[in-house]
C-alpha cells in the first residue's frame, strides 16, 4: 500500500481524499499546505499509515472536541472479496459501518478514505508540565482523573508517567508530565486551568501559542525541525534494534491513591525511561456517538485510556522474558481498577495477548475474548 499515497483537499467543503497508504504525517503537511484554519483530529506519530489508523478508530489530540478520525470518514474506496472496487453506497452501510474502527483489513482492503476536515483557530495553545513525587504528583494525578473529561472539550489533557532518578535527592521518583493541547488562546485557557485544577498552578510562561501544524510537530518531538520532516516515513531518532510491547485499558472509574501507589511501584521495578504509562482523556465529543454507531465502543461513561509501554534494546530471551513479565504483571496488577466484562482495549494499540489461542490449537472461544474486549459484545455480535 506505500504507493497509495495521494491527497487531494477540498478546502471549500473541507473535504480531503485520502489514499491509505498516506503518513498521518503526509495528510497533516498536505493540508497545512492548503490552509490555516483546517485540521483533522488523527494520532501523534506523523509515520503511522492512514489505512490502519482511521479504520482502527484513530485517537488524537482533538478528540474530545471533535471526536476520532474514523467519526469524520464519509466515503471509501474499498476492494471487496470479488476483487471488485466499491464505494459508500455501492458497499452497502453494513460493510461501511465496519471499516469505521472495526479495521480495514478484516472486511476488505481500504483503498482511499473520504474525510470530513474540522475547522480550527488559527493560534491554538500547548504546555507540558511535570511534577516528581515531592511536588505532589501522586495527588495531582488522583485529582486529574476527576477533571480531564470533564473539562472544556476544547482541551486535552494527556498525562505521561515513569519513573526517573530525581536530580535533587538521587532516589527514584514518579515523573508526571501534563502534556495539553487547547484549541485557542493562552490566555483563554488559563481562567479554565485555575478554576478546574490550581492544583496544578499553570503559570503563563508554561503556555505557548502556535499554529495548529507545529502543534503537530510539537507533539511528535519534531518542535525544532522544519514542516517537511513530516512528509518522511522513517520515525525520527530510531538508532539501531529497539524492542517494544505494549497493551492498553479504559477506566470508568478513578484509581484510587492506594491504587496508583501500586502502579508506582511497578514503575520502579523496570530501569529508568524504559517504561511508560500514557493516560489519555475521554469525554466531550467522544461521548456524542453510541456504542452502536460505529464499531469503536467506547463513548459515553469511559474517563480515560492507558496504554501501558515498555521498550528496551539489549537483545536476547532474558531481556525479552523479564520485560514482557513485567508488563504482563502489571496488566493483572491494574484488573480491579479497569473496565470489566469485558475489559476493554484499543484496537489500534496492538496486543498479541488479547485472544492468544493454547499452542497449537485454534479456539473460537479465547479469540473472541480479543474482539469483545476491542469491540464490546455490541459490536463482536455484528461481526461474528
Amino acid at each position: 500500500m506505500r504507493n497509495f499515497r495521494t491527497v487531494s483537499i477540498n478546502t471549500k467543503d473541507k473535504i480531503a481524499w485520502v489514499e491509505a497508504g498516506t503518513t498521518l504525517g503526509q495528510l497533516y503537511h498536505t493540508i497545512a499546505r492548503h490552509s490555516k484554519t483546517l485540521a483533522f483530529p488523527a494520532g501523534v506519530c506523523p509515520t503511522v499509515g492512514v489505512g490502519g489508523h482511521i479504520s482502527g478508530g484513530g485517537y488524537g489530540m482533538m478528540s474530545r472536541e471533535h471526536s476520532i478520525a474514523a467519526d469524520h470518514i464519509i466515503d471509501a474506496k474499498v476492494m471487496n472479496a470479488d476483487g471488485r472496487i466499491v464505494d459508500r453506497r455501492s458497499m452497502g452501510e453494513d460493510l461501511f459501518w465496519a471499516i469505521r474502527g472495526g479495521g480495514g483489513t478484516s472486511f476488505g482492503i481500504v483503498l482511499a478514505f473520504k474525510l470530513q476536515l474540522v475547522t480550527i483557530p488559527e493560534s491554538v495553545t500547548v504546555f507540558n508540565v511535570s511534577r516528581m513525587s515531592d511536588q505532589n504528583a501522586t495527588n495531582l494525578v488522583h485529582k486529574w482523573q476527576y477533571i480531564a473529561d470533564k473539562i472544556d472539550e476544547n482541551i486535552l489533557l494527556r498525562l505521561f508517567l515513569r519513573s526517573i532518578t530525581s536530580p535533587v535527592h538521587g532516589n527514584t521518583t514518579i515523573h508526571a508530565t501534563f502534556n495539553t493541547l487547547y484549541l485557542g488562546r493562552a490566555h483563554d485557557l488559563l481562567p479554565i486551568m485555575q478554576e478546574k485544577f490550581p492544583e496544578l498552578g499553570l503559570r503563563e510562561e508554561d503556555c505557548i501559542e502556535m499554529s495548529w501544524i507545529e502543534s503537530v510537530l510539537y507533539f511528535a518531538g519534531l518542535r525544532n525541525e522544519s514542516l517537511d520532516v513530516l512528509l518522511s516515513r522513517i520515525p525520527t531518532g530510531m538508532y539501531g534494534p529497539v524492542y517494544f510491547k505494549g497493551k492498553s485499558d479504559y477506566v470508568r472509574q478513578p484509581i484510587p491513591v492506594s491504587g496508583l501507589r501500586g502502579m508506582w511501584r511497578f514503575l520502579h521495578e523496570e530501569d529508568e525511561n524504559m517504561a511508560e504509562l500514557q493516560l489519555s482523556p475521554y469525554g466531550g465529543a467522544l461521548s456524542d456517538y453510541s456504542e452502536s454507531e460505529t464499531p469503536f465502543t467506547h463513548r459515553a461513561g469511559y474517563k480515560f485510556m492507558i496504554h501501558y509501554a515498555v521498550s528496551w534494546s539489549r537483545p536476547g530471551n532474558g531481556e525479552l522474558e523479564r520485560h514482557m513479565n513485567w508488563i504482563r504483571r502489571l496488566y493483572s496488577y491494574m484488573a480491579p481498577y479497569v473496565s470489566k466484562n469485558p475489559r476493554a482495549a484499543y484496537f489500534n494499540y496492538r496486543d498479541l495477548d488479547l485472544g492468544m489461542n493454547n499452542e497449537g490449537n485454534t479456539s473460537y472461544a479465547q479469540a473472541n475474548v480479543w474482539g469483545s474486549d476491542t469491540w464490546g459484545t455490541t459490536s463482536i455480535d455484528w461481526f461474528v
